[in-house]
């Protein structure tokens, strides 16, 4: 069989590995000279932690399981098993941890509800002022801008697999031909478009009445820490974001705390991970509303190194890339993907939202299962 995938983000790159891991031919087609939207512009974490009981945390389960596996064949991708904390300041925010430990899925995320001293033991860097945190021993961390080049180079090797950059798909037929702003067609037994957030032209033909919306956010990186940061970090704002929090306790913290005017306005939950080099990727916010800006705003780096200040108990080091990124994600967002088929031979796979970079490996796995690959 031979596949042709389209889109180079983590998603498609995903869909590729897959069909050559089953033996078969893919021609992978990219608009770009190589991925540069929301796959390489995350966080890079492999989060558990979070997501909604059900297929949600299934296909986070099973994504984590296909990360560490394709880890340890590709070590370019940069994967490290190294948990979560989450980090609660007062009884109201501890509330809504303990009440996660008590979920019934809690063993399957490895939650632990942890004091302060027993944070730091697990992550020393952790030297400000707080109550405690939860542990989430499955959540895991790879290189964003780096993943999907060590995963093209590995397939590329394969003998299988043909890259083709800086190609626009303009259009494709029943039956898998498919043709390039080159003027070349493409011939495939099986098509999968992987487009992330590109929704319209070609994609918008093919599925008018898509049930998807994009969303933007807003990340920072800063310089070397000078130490290791042993676990991605989080604080109490993602309890209100991550669907795996929802509880009485979230409830009442409601009540008691908000969030302040920056984080709210800007729907920001502080998400941490040290970088391969020892920085630090830092976020983030949340836009719904189009049409979106076109420029970063500084009050929500401002509010976030207010926040890791406050954790690390230490000023934040130099801040030196900060950028917007937008994703696709499905409206009725307890959905994990959008999978549906648009012609004969030809599928659209879209809209994880925020959990793309989690979850594609098992997302792309299913894809395959349920085309019969």
């Amino acid at each position: 069989m031979r596949v042709i995938v389209v889109g180079a983000g983590v998603l498609g790159t995903m869909h590729a590995w897959h069909a050559v891991e089953r033996g078969h031919e893919v021609l992978h087609i990219e608009r770009e000279a190589e991925a540069r939207g929301a796959s390489v512009r995350n966080f890079g974490q492999v989060w558990v932690s979070g997501r909604a009981g059900g297929e949600e945390l299934t296909t986070a389960l099973r994504a984590r399981e296909l990360w560490e596996e394709i880890g340890a064949r590709v070590p370019g991708i940069g994967f490290r098993a190294t948990g979560s904390l989450s980090v609660v300041m007062n009884e109201a925010e501890r509330a809504v941890a303990e009440a996660a430990t008590r979920r019934p899925d809690a063993a399957d995320r490895g939650y632990a509800l942890l004091d302060a001293a027993a944070a730091r033991e697990i992550n020393p860097a952790l030297r400000g002022d707080f109550l405690g945190a939860l542990w989430c021993e499955r959540d895991a961390a790879v290189e964003p801008r780096v993943a999907q080049r060590a995963l093209k180079d590995a397939l590329l090797a394969s003998g299988r697999y043909t890259f083709l950059g800086g190609r626009e798909v303009r259009d494709i037929t029943d039956g898998g031909a498919v043709r390039d702003d080159h003027g070349d067609l493409h011939h495939g037994d099986a098509v999968l478009l992987c487009t992330g957030a590109w929704l319209g032209g070609l994609v918008r033909e093919l599925a008018p009445d898509l049930p998807v919306r994009r969303v933007r956010l807003q990340m920072m990186q800063t310089d070397p820490l000078g130490e290791k940061l042993t676990t991605s970090v989080a604080d109490a704002d993602s309890f209100r974001y991550y669907p795996a929090y929802a509880s009485e306790e979230l409830d009442a913290l409601a009540a008691v705390q908000r969030q302040p005017p920056t984080a709210a306005a800007h729907k920001m939950q502080l998400l941490m991970v040290q970088r391969a080099d020892g920085g630090l990727t830092i976020g983030d916010t949340h836009e719904y509303e189009t049409p979106f800006g076109f420029d970063v705003v500084e009050d929500p780096y401002t509010h976030l190194t207010g926040v890791v200040e406050k954790i690390l108990g230490r000023p934040l080091p130099t801040v030196r890339r900060r950028w917007a990124g937008v994703y696709a994600q499905c409206t009725d967002t307890s959905r994990v993907v959008h999978r549906q088929q648009v012609r004969d031979g030809v599928w659209l796979v879209t809209g994880p939202g925020g959990r793309g970079m989690t979850c594609s490996p098992a997302i792309a796995e299913r894809t395959a299962n349920e085309l019969d690959w």
